[in-house]
């Protein structure tokens, strides 16, 4: 059979930091408080992904790659990654600030962990008044400061704080030193690998009455200890195109906000399309079948798919490809 616009089961996480909006704003199945992330499209192991659309409904994500390889990922996508789903796509909820963390680049991964390393972007979807994230130091910092301010408890004197708002947009490479704060709800796109060193979670005690742990000396030299400027991305909002915003070695995004039908020619791309829906709703279909989409859900176009036509009178859309 042939492969059509591809659905996935939400799968909910419960975290300390976490609320109810994956649920109220969302549409999410949330039953309970403290669901803080919703992935989307997820290889990763233990948690991956299952289509809950057409013929393939039940099928993991991983069958399907195993099924379908090229016609699905693409062939310069499967010759550079393999048969592993290359990125996570996630929703997710801070009704409390998450804890601040880094990660560490492929190579350093790779070593430790036998994984990819993780870079990741943010795109903010609600926020509340004051509401912020943290991405990296305000000046350059050495090893040393670092680690004194852990010792006397000033981390957070050293660390940028960015107020946010919807639309707001982040790139947040490997070692770049980050948090999501209180009242944000956002998109993410991330590499796919689970690994976060987490260095500073405020005290705080998990539901057990622990303190949860820290990856202090692991952290060490995976940071980044420079002043950046290169963690904003600014973009345009031009109605009905693909609006370039990040493209780099991991996964390009494009801001696609359209209210009318168009068609996009995908022949010549050799790489799988996922549409993340951030506002309104639409149908999108391909060659061999269609899916819809309202804000908070995500469809994965094949990549053997030539063109697809999205049909609606107003919706935003995240594009990602690799």
């Amino acid at each position: 059979m042939s492969l059509y616009p591809l659905k996935f089961e939400p799968i909910l996480m419960k975290r300390l930091w976490g609320g109810t909006r994956l649920g109220t704003v969302l549409g999410k199945a949330v039953k309970e408080d403290k669901v803080g992330e919703s992935w989307e499209i997820s290889g990763v192991k233990d948690h991956v992904s299952i289509v809950s659309n057409g013929a393939y409904k039940g099928l993991k994500l991983t069958e399907l790659i195993t099924k379908f390889s090229k016609d699905l990922l693409g062939e310069r996508v499967l010759s550079e990654f393999g048969d592993e789903f290359p990125i996570l796509i996630k929703f997710i909820d801070a009704k409390k600030d998450l804890s601040i963390q880094l990660h560490p680049d492929d190579i350093l991964a790779k070593k430790r962990h036998n994984s990819l390393g993780k870079t990741e972007m943010w795109y903010v979807m609600d926020a509340e008044e004051e509401s912020n994230l943290i991405v990296g130091f305000k000046e350059d910092i050495s090893e040393e400061d670092y680690k004194n301010s852990l010792k006397d408890n000033s981390l957070l004197s050293l660390l940028h704080f960015e107020t946010v708002k919807e639309g707001d947009t982040f790139f947040i490479n490997a070692g770049k030193i980050h948090a999501i704060g209180q009242g944000v709800l956002l998109a993410e796109i991330q590499q796919t690998s689970d690994v976060t060193y987490r260095v500073f979670d405020y005290n705080r005690k998990d539901s057990e009455g622990n303190l949860r742990e820290l990856h202090t000396e692991l952290a060490l030299s995976a940071i980044d200890y420079k002043r950046r400027d290169d963690f904003k991305i600014v973009y345009e909002k031009k109605e009905n195109i693909e609006n370039p915003m990040v493209n780099s070695a991991y996964f390009t995004t494009r801001f696609v906000p359209v209210n009318k039908n168009l068609s996009f020619d995908l022949s010549e791309r050799d790489s799988f399309t996922i549409y993340m829906c951030v506002k309104g709703n639409a149908e999108i279909k391909n060659e061999n079948g269609k899916a819809i989409i309202t804000k908070g859900e995500t469809v994965l176009i094949p990549a053997n798919s030539k063109k697809i036509h999205i049909i609606t009178k107003g919706a935003e859309l995240l594009e990602i490809t690799i």
